[in-house]
């Protein structure tokens, strides 16, 4: 799990599934074809070019989040490095595709087929006669029967994040020859391709302290296009260097070096040449795209503070009246001057980078904490789904960037990916008027503390013999921030679709506003607008202002909700740091859509290193973002997600991943017969149930699919947004001299 623009490191489900979905290590092969019409919302940008076309040699400089705490993916705290680092250097037995779905690795496997069902499942892998270790050793049974021991979670001396799937396995041993393994399962399992992906050598697995410490900081045997040649913690990296005993297709590069680089310091790195290759916030994109439109065009401005300090000067000695505030007005020029002579100066060397963006595996969702609270109450969850516009929120993280914007379907797949399926509509749209008639049946009403019946006859007998004083008060002025004044446009009737009169009001029309303020045009107060389009609508002209005490149309609430005396308030928790505009922004968002049906939010910043262990984790909260990485195995993987949470031997709730803490029998019902069925068809149906029934109990609500925007040198080729598709690392390289792209 991650936010977005936060590292990944320990907030991940398990490293296993990090090396699954975050990264695609693993994948599935043999899968059946699925829905043919069902493609990746966005492919690959990696400016691919032949292998041909790419020179030998050269040190490509990677940015990564942080220095990897571990190198073996299969402890808790693995990260994004330690999964880039095992795609570079061990074997993996299957590999994501362009539309995330799995396919045999030929440079390790000839074939791998499940050859009996009955009595037991036994899967049979036909190794490559070439593969090898790095020390010269065959890829043999006894690397995949020491993994399947060390993870299948009989020997606690291992400490191991997860063993799902290697707990289903009876046991391994060597097939018809020696390059043959016969896998026999005491379980059915249909993920059983998620299996040894990566495969560690022997040396790793085969004991307790060289899988707990010796595999935290170093590799001696490796199986890839790359070896682990250092592990420098005073400089921040580390060093992969070609592997000369690698059998296939030769890398193009001499070196990989994955560099520490804060996201905040991304675009600076760049600039100044320390890394060549860096996954950037959304927020950089513009000056990157800039830089890189200007490169060769000289850029103006520094000579013109430059003379603009000089004239001063000249001026003042001139005219005697140099004095200590003139010197510290051109200490100041001169300051901002070199500083501004600095920015163009790194402006001119991001103009040798290009940003290359997709859709990242993973999708960002709001969390609703059914654990307690009014979010205990199902009525109230499905109120706040149906108070959102999830089309609206993915437009606004993906537009900007050009990417397409379309609300993510499934909790358990991506487009593109075999399972997915849009199941949105077991819970429903976007629908004000059904939000407000859930949060009524809940019993919270109008209110400033849901007044009983008694008491809001009262008030209106109140508000009878104040009416005249309270329109002069109005008119007075005072805090008008929320009174209450329906605004015909702005706060319109929903549409049959679903959509209201602020929806429908164009990007055009907003942009249009934004011109008049830069172009200095004053515009009018709200209550000193002038229409004079003819053409308006029923609605009436946006922003016009009805008298106060109109009541607002049906599908809007007219006010904060509260119920039994205490308001319908939901703690909002939201991330604060580097890379988390695009969080904040979204909250915001989500914010107004909730104050449209009564329910306040109190947004609460807090810091990313506390953000998942102080909150998330501990389910300090009502509403939040995260997002979770896509699998290609959603039977295993996003099973301990959506699990329905049980109580501990010591009386607390066991919740496994499911940070929602919302559950149910069917659900765990559905995944168990998934990831039990070996008939891939009916596994995507089971898949498709359950996640329309996650869907119904609304615990989380899928908005967007994470944008993917890495920032390259121009004369790189096969690298940047991947997409689905895992690296091909022997594959990356810069162009020869003289190759056009």
């Amino acid at each position: 799990m991650s936010y977005d623009g936060v590292g990944l490191g320990s907030a991940m489900r398990s490293a296993a599934l990090l090396t699954a979905g975050a990264l695609a290590v693993h994948l599935l092969a043999g899968c059946g074809s699925g829905d043919d019409g069902n493609k990746p919302l966005a492919g690959q940008d990696i400016a691919p070019a032949a292998r041909h076309e790419i020179a030998d040699g050269g040190t490509l400089r990677w940015a990564v989040d942080a220095m990897p705490q571990t190198l073996n993916t299969f402890q808790v705290d693995a990260d994004a490095g330690t999964a880039r680092i095992a795609q570079a250097v061990l074997p993996a037995m299957f590999r994501m595709d362009e539309r995330g779905r799995p396919q045999l690795d030929e440079n390790y496997l000839e074939s791998a087929r499940v050859v009996e069902t009955e009595p037991k499942q036994v899967v049979v892998y036909r190794l490559n006669q070439q593969a090898v270790w790095s020390d010269g050793r065959t890829i043999d049974a006894e690397d995949f029967a020491a993994q399947w021991r060390a993870l299948s979670g009989k020997d606690s001396a291992y400490w191991s994040a997860r063993n799902a799937g290697y707990d289903r396995i009876q046991k391994v041993e060597r097939g018809a020859s020696s390059r043959e393994v016969r896998v026999t399962f005491a379980r059915p399992y249909a993920d059983w391709r998620s299996l040894f992906s990566p495969l560690y050598p022997k040396d790793v697995m085969g004991a307790a302290d060289s899988f707990n410490d010796g595999a935290r900081t170093q590799l001696k045997v490796t199986a890839g296009p790359f070896t682990v040649r250092k592990v420098d913690d005073k400089n921040k990296d580390v060093v992969l260097a070609r592997n000369p005993r690698w059998w296939g297709r030769p890398a193009k590069l001499s070196e990989i070096v994955l560099h520490e680089v804060p996201r905040d310091k991304r675009v600076a790195a760049l600039a100044d040449g320390s890394v060549d290759v860096a996954d950037i916030d959304p927020a950089d994109v513009p000056r990157i795209t800039a830089a890189g439109a200007r490169a060769g065009s000289p850029f103006p401005g520094a000579s013109d503070s430059r003379t603009a300090a000089t004239a001063l000067r000249v001026w003042a000695l001139e005219h005697g009246t140099e004095s200590e505030d003139t010197d510290q007005e051109l200490r100041a020029l001169k300051k901002e001057n070199e500083a501004l002579a600095a920015r163009l100066r790194q402006q001119q060397a991001l103009g040798a980078f290009q940003v290359r963006k997709s859709l990242e595996p993973a999708y960002t969702q709001l969390a609703l904490n059914g654990e307690g609270g009014p979010l205990a109450d199902e009525r109230v969850r499905h109120a706040v789904a149906h108070a959102l516009n999830r089309k609206e929120i993915a437009e606004l993280v993906l537009k900007p960037l050009g990417l397409p914007a379309s609300p993510v379907g499934s909790h358990l797949a991506l487009a593109g990916q075999s399972a997915y399926a849009d199941s949105s509509d077991a819970l429903g749209g976007q629908d004000t008027a059904q939000a407000l008639s859930l949060l009524a049946d809940a019993g919270w009403v109008p209110g400033p503390a849901g007044e009983k019946a008694g008491e809001k006859k009262d008030a209106k007998k109140e508000e009878k013999k104040s009416g005249a004083a309270g329109a002069q008060s109005s008119s007075d002025g005072g805090d008008d921030s929320d009174d209450g004044t329906y605004i015909v446009g702005v706060h319109g009737p929903e549409t049959d679709d679903g959509d209201s009169d602020d929806d429908r009001t164009s990007a055009e029309d907003r942009r249009d506003g934004d011109r008049d303020d830069r172009n200095g045009t004053e515009r009018p107060a709200p209550g000193d607008r002038r229409y004079t389009d003819g053409r308006l609508g029923p609605g009436g002209a946006p922003g016009a202002y009805a008298p106060k005490g109109t009541a607002a149309p049906a599908g809007a609430a007219s006010g904060p909700l509260a119920k039994d005396g205490k308001p319908l308030t939901l703690r909002f928790v939201v991330p604060a740091g580097p890379g988390t505009d695009t969080l904040g922004k979204v909250a915001e968002r989500i914010t107004a859509m909730l104050k449209r049906i009564g329910i306040t939010t109190e947004i609460n910043k807090v810091s990313d290193e506390s953000y998942f262990r102080d909150h998330i984790a501990s389910g300090q909260y009502d509403l939040a973002l995260y997002s979770w990485p896509s699998s290609a195995f959603p039977a295993t993987d996003a099973r301990p997600i959506y699990a329905k949470p049980v109580p501990a031997a010591d009386g607390s709730l066991n919740v496994q991943q499911n940070y929602t803490r919302v559950g149910t029998d069917q659900i765990d019902q559905l995944f168990d017969q998934a990831v039990a069925t070996l008939d891939e068809d009916e596994q995507r149906g089971l898949l498709r149930r359950a996640d329309a029934r996650i869907w119904a109990a609304a615990g989380s609500i899928p908005l967007y699919q994470r944008p993917q925007l890495t920032a390259v040198r121009k004369d790189l080729a096969n690298v940047g947004a991947f997409g689905f598709r895992t690296p091909v690392y022997e594959d990356m390289g810069f162009l020869k001299k003289g190759v056009k792209r």
